[in-house]
């Protein structure tokens, strides 16, 4: 035997011939190599019991937990896992495997625990940024990826609206920098369903003249149908799937599985893989396989360990999955004529303006504008306690300093120029403005706790030419933002005007249009059929003929 054979059928032990692509076309998923519409059956999985790093979860890592779960996961007839948090750090390659072996692709949310939007304190920041692209670099060598969701419920009432727009920026530029590295995954967004701000938040997420800012895909976590008497008028499915009939980008129910009645029947899943809903909806994500605090799991496992109890209602959900069969079109005989949808108008239930997003973050700006600053953090200097550090920015900004350069009002549509940047840098542009305001007094310069440095020439004698430097991914800067402080401020903020905050103390509860782009985001209405997959498939059919 020659050695190439030999070192051929070594590497077909050792790899596994990738899935095919699934692409978008108009309102739906479909398989790029034989053209049947895709409809995801899935399943939330994130098995936390026994975690022992449970700040830094990421069931792709532990290949023991995977190679247990996966062929289970495949004998419930599931075709795709959404998975919550990851780390990029972990080899995720033993994991990725075992469920591709078993014909199941990965869903995955970008943001994790301490790394994303925070609800309450938006912001899009230089650290963040960062951390989003080293997980799409972390997984975008997997041909069994689906695609990326940007947010996981960010805006979940009227108040928390104003972080919507910072994870539209998110998607906008998660979807640039995959462009900018020819890489062709979606990227979408999953919402709560509250119904003040559902309307809203649908047309958000699919509006506006920049097609890199729209979600290629929208979710919607929904619970309404509760127990077996729940039909799907009662449950109110009937209103939602109406709702999105003629939308223009795949809709999915990204989790359903309400606990009022156990065992859940979920008949919920007929009608979604049923004539109900499947014209409109490409399938969803029931929540969850492994039984945790919340109770909603179908089996009962501890981190790492080789014995699993299934639980009641794993056979029930085994048994809706094995009745249902959607159909389908096929991609060659498909066309929609779905527009994107109006963008909704400020108002007080959504605080808003829909055609301004924050800017691509930029480290190169927010370096520029520390070396332009007479008054500074030390450079040396920590930030060990995130909070006091929020509060003095807080503070100097709603008493004595306009902070507009590093503040927005999503309301109004401003964001100032450097509202990116991280806490460190935000509190040193803070600390010169009241140096400056207050006749650059040494004295000025000087705060308890915080070790501050003083420049009498500041190697940038400009501050706004700091604006220009070119972003994170490495295009032009479009910013316009503010600049500098015009001033003392005697005025009060909006709910929807914040300083935010700015570095790895978002530890948030979510996993979260201007201008022309030169690097255009994939356009998933003409996807590409020559794919990753194909490629693996062709070199499968190559080992095979060296074999043979």
């Amino acid at each position: 035997m020659k050695l190439s054979t030999v070192f051929t059928i070594y590497s077909l032990a050792t790899t596994t011939c990738a899935l095919d692509k699934i692409v978008i076309k108009g309102s739906k998923f479909f398989n790029s190599i034989s053209g049947d519409q895709f409809f995801i059956k899935g399943l939330a999985y994130q098995p936390e019991k026994g975690d022992p790093t449970p700040a830094k979860q990421d069931p792709l890592a532990n290949p023991l937990a995977c190679e247990r779960d996966a062929p289970l996961i495949k004998e419930l007839g599931v075709n795709t896992i959404r998975v919550y948090q990851t780390d990029s750090s972990n080899d995720h390659d033993d994991c990725v495997k075992a469920f591709a072996d078993n014909g199941i692709y990965l869903m995955l949310d970008i943001a994790s625990a301490s790394m994303a939007i925070d609800r309450d304190d938006p912001s899009w920041y230089v650290d963040l940024f960062a951390g989003y692209r080293n997980k799409i670099d972390a997984f975008a060598k997997y041909d069994n990826v689906i695609g990326f969701i940007a947010g996981n419920e960010v805006a979940n009432n009227e108040k928390t609206t104003p972080s919507a727009a910072f994870v539209k920026a998110a998607i906008r530029d998660v979807k640039e920098y995959l462009a900018k590295n020819k890489l062709d995954f979606p990227v979408g967004y999953a919402s709560n369903d509250e119904p003040t701000i559902r309307d809203p938040l649908m047309d958000y997420f699919n509006c506006g003249d920049d097609a890199s800012a729209r979600a290629d895909f929208y979710g919607a976590n929904l619970y309404s149908w509760c127990g077996s008497k729940a039909t799907f008028s009662s449950s109110g499915y009937d209103k939602i799937t109406e709702k999105f009939k003629d939308y223009s980008i795949p809709v999915l129910l990204s989790e359903y599985g309400c606990i009022a009645e156990r065992p859940r029947p979920f008949n919920e899943a007929k009608s979604l893989y049923g004539s109900d809903m499947s014209a409109t909806f490409s399938g969803g994500f029931m929540y969850m396989f492994t039984e945790e605090e919340n109770n909603y799991g179908i089996v009962d496992v501890t981190y790492s360990s080789s014995e699993l109890k299934k639980l009641e209602e794993f056979d029930i959900f085994k048994n809706v999955l094995s009745k249902v069969s959607p159909t389908g079109v096929k991609m060659k005989d498909y066309n929609s004529s779905n527009k994107i949808q109006s963008c909704p108008s400020p108002s007080e239930a959504w605080k808003v303006k829909s055609t301004e997003l924050p800017q691509t973050p930029s480290t190169k700006a927010c370096e520029c504008m520390v070396e332009s600053l007479g008054c500074a953090l030390s450079k040396d200097f920590t930030i060990e306690n995130p909070k006091a550090a929020q509060a003095l920015l807080k503070d100097i900004c709603s008493s004595s300093v306009k902070c507009d350069p590093i503040e927005y009002d999503t309301s109004k549509g401003t964001y100032g120029a450097f509202q990116f940047c991280n806490l460190k840098e935000k509190l040193s542009w803070a600390l010169n403005a009241q140096y400056e305001l207050k006749g650059k007094n040494a004295d000025s310069c000087t705060v308890d706790g915080f070790n501050t440095d003083l420049k009498k020439s500041p190697s940038v004698s400009d501050i706004s030419t700091c604006a220009t430097k070119e972003n994170d991914i490495g295009m032009k800067s479009s910013n316009t933002g503010s600049t500098s402080s015009s001033g003392s401020k005697n005025t009060s903020k909006s709910d929807s005007k914040n300083t935010s905050k700015s570095d790895s103390e978002n530890t948030s509860n979510s996993s979260s249009d201007s201008g022309s782009k030169s690097n255009a985001a994939p356009n998933y209405n003409s996807p590409s059929i020559f794919s990753h997959s194909m490629a693996g498939f062709a070199i499968c059919i190559v080992a095979l003929v060296t074999i043979y």
